[in-house]
């Protein structure tokens, strides 16, 4: 090697150690710098003749582990959804109250069931009458109460969705921006690793709300996608979400894939090409806190909403439904008659039947709907009852023509003139029917019978499950629910229910009916409240029905607590992990820069060596 190259060596030496102390130094400063990636220079050995090489830097390495960078932004998705879950659970559990706690429905029941038994006790005393309608307005109330916190909760849901929107679309637009300004730099460029960062940064924030997958390509753009494949960021564009607010939420402000009968704000997403798409009905985003949100609104709280409206639908059904067992008819072919006359809309007759060739048991509920643009009713797959909706106000024969076109495949035929209903098997063996009853609601207070619409929609409006094209009357009702103006005005009729003959003093018979239809009869509930199936809708008392409910939401609220916790400790153990490989460590620069000084004093002194040898020689030549 001659001393020109030796020289150049050091001198490649003193300037690539000059590189990787400025690094260093950057290293240092930046230590508790959000979203900083600790730096190493890339040095090169490059050829300078027969013998030996010099050192070049040719850029910076951002140290790094992609891997588990990936994993963290999935997780810390899991983590905006799983916080924003257990934040909205737990503060339906407050609407609720602690069981047995004042001003529960637990307790509004209680204590209504119990000023009922009183009333019964007392020979139905007037002030027993008094107390109990104050408990039942009590009860009402209560029910009002838990519907406003429920679509008070589903408000700030909505009004969160447009915010999470704002700070995604900033995120997006910042990343594209980015990948704009790292367009033909390098990777190892020093001034791209800054920017690097930064995208780094507002792609983790962007993770929170939605889920993210981040392909970056050969010229340094990051292309962003949910794991549905819609992508959110390409090279310099950005596609935006766009939030309509529908305001503050009621129980029938629902969601609909058709826009012009959506009662929620629109949520769609525009794409760089200019296409929207309905963030919901595309099932577009499946974590985040913008996942969180769209579930709780459509479907979480939409469900505890339903199962209040349930509990109210079904006390003002028990008391004011009468149910009358059909007649039979020898046969064959056997079966039963009904009367359909007087039915309300919402009213409807039951019919149970044995499917012969397996020795099934089925369920059929045919319902007066007076709406033909509700029609025809939508059932689950295996269904249990099977729902038929038909206009009881039609002549027979058209009502004949279609419950016998709906229920073709059941084996049952149906006939029957004016307003008597008859339901047979079709003759050939394959169905037995068992039962046939019909429903209708008692409008009256002093009917004869024991039912009164005690409950009502609204102050006085009659509550009997009317299904419109709108939607069903259960849809809310627990908070327009009311105690009938009228017994309010008397509570006598709490006792009273005939009035010829007049109902004697001290007959109990309406208290003790209203106490037994709330405490001991079994009633069935639709499978939309989350408890049992279509094929096997859950059946028991009021208060049992209400008892499982509420556990169903406390477990709810439980579990998602302990997701959150659990996400919790994913998150910060990645985010160490993370770290342990991206953050600056101190004790390894200071070690870096001692090597750092040790390899400069040596290059230095190997420049020193050469000096004095080129003076040698040049003496020598003199």
């Amino acid at each position: 090697m001659g001393l020109s190259s030796s020289l150049a060596s050091a001198m490649s030496g003193l300037r690539a150690n000059q590189a990787a102390l400025s690094i260093v130094s950057s290293n240092v400063a930046n230590s508790q710098t959000p979203g900083y990636v600790a730096q190493s220079p890339n040095q090169i050995e490059v050829t300078t003749g027969a013998f030996g090489s010099t050192v070049t830097t040719t850029g910076v390495s951002r140290d790094l582990d992609t891997y588990v960078q990936g994993q963290l932004r999935t997780e810390t998705g899991g983590g905006g959804y799983a916080d924003q879950m257990a934040n909205i659970l737990k503060q339906l559990q407050n609407v609720y109250g602690n069981p047995g706690g004042s001003g529960t429905l637990e307790t509004a029941l209680n204590d209504f069931t119990s000023s009922l038994q009183a009333l019964s006790t007392s020979a139905g005393a007037s002030s027993a009458q008094t107390v109990a309608v104050a408990a039942a307005q009590s009860l009402a109330q209560q029910l009002n109460l838990t519907t406003k916190g429920i679509q008070s909760l589903r408000s700030n849901v909505e009004q969160d969705l447009g915010t999470s929107a704002q700070q995604a679309n900033a995120s997006m637009q910042q990343i594209a921006d980015i990948n704009t300004k790292l367009q033909g730099l390098s990777s190892s460029d020093p001034s791209a690793a800054t920017l690097m960062d930064q995208r780094d940064q507002a792609i983790n924030t962007l993770s929170k709300y939605v889920d993210v997958r981040v392909v970056t390509d050969g010229s340094n753009q990051a292309n962003v996608y949910t794991n549905t494949g819609i992508q959110l960021v390409g090279a310099g564009l950005a596609s935006k979400f766009s939030y309509a607010s529908a305001g503050a939420l009621t129980a029938n402000s629902l969601y609909d894939s058709n826009p012009a009968k959506s009662g929620v704000g629109a949520f769609n997403i525009s794409l760089p090409n200019g296409s929207s798409i309905d963030v919901v009905a595309n099932n577009v985003v499946s974590s985040g806190q913008i996942a969180a949100d769209l579930k709780l609104r459509d479907q979480t709280l939409v469900q505890a909403q339903t199962q209040v409206d349930q509990l109210a639908a079904t006390m003002a059904s028990a008391t004011s439904d009468k149910t009358t067992a059909g007649t039979a008819v020898a046969g064959p072919p056997s079966g039963f008659t009904v009367d359909i006359s007087n039915a309300a809309p919402g009213n409807s007759v039951n019919l149970t039947y044995t499917d012969t060739a397996t020795n099934t048991q089925r369920q059929i509920t045919i319902i007066n709907v007076t709406d033909p643009a509700a029609l025809p009713l939508q059932n689950a797959t295996n269904a249990n009852p099977l729902k038929v909706g038909v206009d009881f106000s039609q002549p027979m024969g058209s009502i004949l023509s279609t419950l016998n076109t709906a229920l073709a495949g059941t084996h049952l035929s149906f006939a029957g003139s004016g307003t008597t209903l008859r339901v047979t098997d079709d003759g050939i063996n394959a169905a037995s029917v068992n039962s046939a009853s019909v429903t209708k609601t008692i409008s009256t207070l002093q009917s004869g019978n024991a039912q009164l619409p005690l409950f009502t929609d609204g102050s006085s409006a009659l509550y009997t499950g009317a299904i419109t094209s709108s939607g069903s009357q259960m849809t809310g009702l627990a908070g327009r629910i009311g105690v009938n103006a009228a017994v309010v005005t008397d509570p006598s009729k709490l006792s009273i229910y005939n009035t010829s003959p007049v109902t004697p003093a001290g007959d109990t018979t309406r208290s003790d009916f209203l106490y037994t239809q709330l405490t001991s009869s079994v009633f069935s509930y639709s499978p939309t409240t989350g408890l049992g199936s279509s094929s096997q809708p859950f059946s028991g008392t009021v208060s049992s029905y209400l008892q499982q409910f509420l556990s169903i939401q406390s477990n709810a609220s439980t579990q998602a607590t302990a997701l959150q916790q659990g996400q919790s400790v994913v998150v910060s153990t990645l985010q160490a992990k993370f770290n342990s490989t991206s953050s600056v460590n101190l004790d390894s620069e200071m070690s870096n820069l001692i090597q750092l000084q040790n390899a400069y004093a040596a290059n230095a002194h190997v420049m020193s060596v050469v000096q004095s040898m080129m003076n040698t020689l040049i003496q020598a030549q003199t």
